[in-house]
């Protein structure tokens, strides 16, 4: 049984807040709700040492875009505090680039269905089981298929950066090997293959793969893809 984790769900949505809070209640770790940068940052001045992870709202009401995670930065204790943004608050790729110096350890799309929001933040929650990636991904459920030597699995992904993705599988492969693995995007014409290698394995979710080869067209269409959607939902 995986230990319980300490998460400050940071978010002026009540929707959002509140379902992300239930997730990671549901799964037996401690959620900490909080809806204005005030409330997080009295929190993490009371006790920072106990929190595990901060996913955060940058378009709170009172907060200042990339200026609020400069201000959590400040604070002390947290320059190693593990950070997840909500991709929607996201306005730019400036802005990723100024997060990635910031050390924000990835994004999670705060409109994910709730049986993908423990998939999706269980990186940060155990990054020791992870290959973490920080480049952002989008929320994709599609069919995938991939092969290992002879044998031909079937499965639906998780999410979908420019390096690779996330598969649900409840037998996922060891961490190290070399398969490969046919998907098509939303609307594409084709099917696109890649020679990947396993980069992480969890048997409570499933397994990442990064890309080790890919057709540059079919590279382009999933660069697109990731650029159109992550920035698709920003909130206003």
């Amino acid at each position: 049984m995986p230990a319980a984790k300490t998460v400050i769900v940071a978010d002026d949505t009540a929707f959002v807040r509140d379902r992300f809070s239930q997730a990671l209640a549901g799964a037996g770790h401690n959620a900490v709700p909080v809806a204005t940068v005030q409330e997080l940052v009295a929190k993490l001045r009371a006790d920072i040492a106990s929190v595990d992870l901060l996913v955060l709202d940058i378009r709170m009401a009172d907060s200042g875009g990339v200026e609020i995670v400069r201000t959590v930065r400040k604070l002390e204790g947290a320059r190693r505090l593990p950070l997840v943004i909500f991709s929607g608050t996201i306005g730019s790729a400036e802005e990723v680039r100024e997060l990635s110096a910031l050390g924000v350890a990835g994004y999670v799309n705060e409109y994910s269905s709730a049986h993908n929001i423990l998939p999706a933040l269980a990186p940060h929650l155990f990054p020791d089981n992870f290959n973490r990636r920080s480049s952002p991904r989008v929320t994709l459920g599609i069919p995938i298929s991939y092969r290992l030597g002879n044998t031909i699995a079937a499965a639906l992904t998780l999410n979908l950066s420019k390096g690779g993705l996330s598969i649900r599988t409840m037998s996922p492969l060891p961490e190290g090997s070399k398969i490969k693995a046919r998907f098509r995007l939303p609307g594409g014409k084709k099917e696109i293959e890649t020679e990947s290698r396993v980069s992480w394995t969890d048997r409570r979710i499933g397994m990442g793969i990064q890309f080790e080869k890919v057709d540059p067209a079919d590279q382009a269409a999933i660069d697109e893809f990731v650029d159109r959607h992550f920035f698709s939902n920003r909130k206003a």
